[in-house]
């Protein structure tokens, strides 16, 4: 009888049933299986992955979150709102063309009832003539006469006196209540130089009975007609686009 064996005692007589391969001992360590060697990897960017693997992508942080992403390049979840398109201007509705019309008209409405309400934009600008009627008696010339009466909506538009080779001449502008223009020239130029350059070729057309001296009409310039007066020192004229009455109150009101 064999005396016991330990109980972590491993029996030496491996040889298996019969029928059964041979098993190798579990005891003991188990031969060595040559190992890899250990290599450092070098420091600096990771090595790109091969072609024939997919490359490994770390999210975006932010936009996985619904925040916004921090990558220039990446927007965040929530789309940027369509940009509103303006209308053209071939797709404005009649109304739209009008409100803006009105709106560029209301301050020229405001512009224009304050330029003539408070500026007098509609009156024209008058001048007095009392210097160049003293200047023209100071010369000695001719004598002078100048309108009196004449109702206060007769302006005086211009005045001015000149000497000329052949003598002085006297010139006053009105604007006649009606809103026309005449003018009275008083002049010692003698008449064939005076009449056909005041006149611009103007003809005689008859006496006109008129107080203060013998008048005679004429045609004018530009369709314009004129009252002439000719006396041997001094000739007058009254010429303008008014009407024949108005010419007639300014040359019987010469004093």
């Amino acid at each position: 009888m064999e005396p016991a064996q330990p109980a972590d005692r491993v029996p030496t007589d491996a040889t298996p049933p019969d029928g059964q391969p041979p098993v190798g001992s579990t005891a003991g360590p188990a031969p060595e299986a040559a190992e890899p060697a250990l290599v450092e990897s070098a420091p600096g960017p990771a090595p790109l992955a091969d072609a024939g693997e997919p490359a490994l992508v770390e999210p975006v942080e932010g936009a996985a979150r619904g925040g916004a992403s921090s990558h220039p390049a990446v927007a965040g979840d929530q789309p940027a709102p369509p940009a509103r398109r303006e209308k053209k201007r071939s797709e404005r509705s009649p109304r739209d063309m009008a409100l803006s019309l009105l709106v560029l008209l209301v301050p020229i409405v405001l512009l224009l009832a304050f330029y003539r309400g408070f500026l007098g934009g509609d009156q024209p600008a008058t001048v007095d003539p009392n210097p160049a009627v003293e200047q023209a008696r100071a010369a000695g010339a001719f004598p002078v006469s100048r309108p009196e009466g004449l109702a206060k909506d007769w302006r005086t538009v211009s005045a001015r006196y000149q000497t000329e080779a052949d003598g002085g001449t006297l010139r006053i502008g009105y604007l006649t209540p009606e809103g026309r223009g005449a003018q009275l020239v008083e002049s010692s130029v003698p008449a064939d130089k005076l009449l056909p350059a005041e006149l611009k070729g103007g003809q005689p057309q008859g006496q006109v009975d008129l107080r203060g001296g013998n008048w005679q009409r004429y045609t004018a310039r530009n369709n314009e007609q004129a009252l002439v007066l000719l006396e041997p020192n001094r000739t007058v004229i009254v010429v303008g686009d008014a009407g024949e009455n108005e010419l007639r109150q300014l040359a019987t009101a010469l004093r």
